[in-house]
């Protein structure tokens, strides 16, 4: 299909742009990570992408090491006090988010498409949710529609209609799309909206 040979050719262009530009901020960031708290820089975590396929997610790390070591897989909350300070900056101008662009490189992501989710709630949320699994259709994203229009999940009426949108994307990937989707990022990035 040419539409995903011209998206990844696109992801390609983009993810290795982002990465020359934003490489000072992120050997920056890291080196702030490490100065302020025990632990790696990078966290990796397995997401689900396309088909069910796991993966190791990149991400810099904004909490204490071993946060979820009593909890399991938990959402972040406002205020969550896992989260330390320079990892609180982090999330807010979402530099956390920049190792993804790795992902995106070796082809387990794209830079628009739905958030990948931890397997332990994929699993769950495919026993709770109609047409869950219809997500996992196509590759997830850095940044997506249900992103860019919706609030950080908090509960699972909120997954629901995360859902929505993104089975809308699945249904609507066009060139057109993607760009609208990455100029309404720029401005949720700009502003903060959505961090946590």
């Amino acid at each position: 299909k040419s539409f995903n040979k011209f998206k990844r050719a696109l992801d390609l262009f983009l993810a290795a742009s982002a990465l020359f530009i934003t490489s000072p901020i992120l050997l920056f960031s890291a080196f702030l990570i490490k100065l302020t708290s025990k632990g790696p820089a990078i966290y990796k975590q397995y997401r689900v992408g396309k088909n069910g396929k796991i993966f190791e997610i990149y991400k810099l790390r904004t909490m204490i090491v071993d946060a979820e070591k009593e909890t399991g897989a938990v959402w972040a909350k406002e205020n969550d006090p896992r989260v330390t300070t320079v990892g609180n900056l982090l999330r807010k101008t979402h530099i956390d988010e920049i190792p993804q662009l790795l992902n995106v490189l070796r082809g387990e992501m794209s830079i628009v498409g739905p958030r990948p989710e931890r397997p332990e709630m994929v699993r769950d949320f495919k026993k709770l949710i109609r047409d869950y699994e219809k997500r996992l259709d196509i590759k997830p994203g850095i940044t997506g529609i249900a992103q860019v229009r919706y609030k950080y999940d908090d509960s699972i009426e909120d997954v629901k209609k995360k859902l929505k949108y993104d089975l809308l994307y699945s249904r609507n990937m066009r060139v057109s799309t993607d760009i609208a989707i990455l100029a309404q990022t720029v401005a949720v990035v700009l502003t903060g909206r959505g961090a946590r």
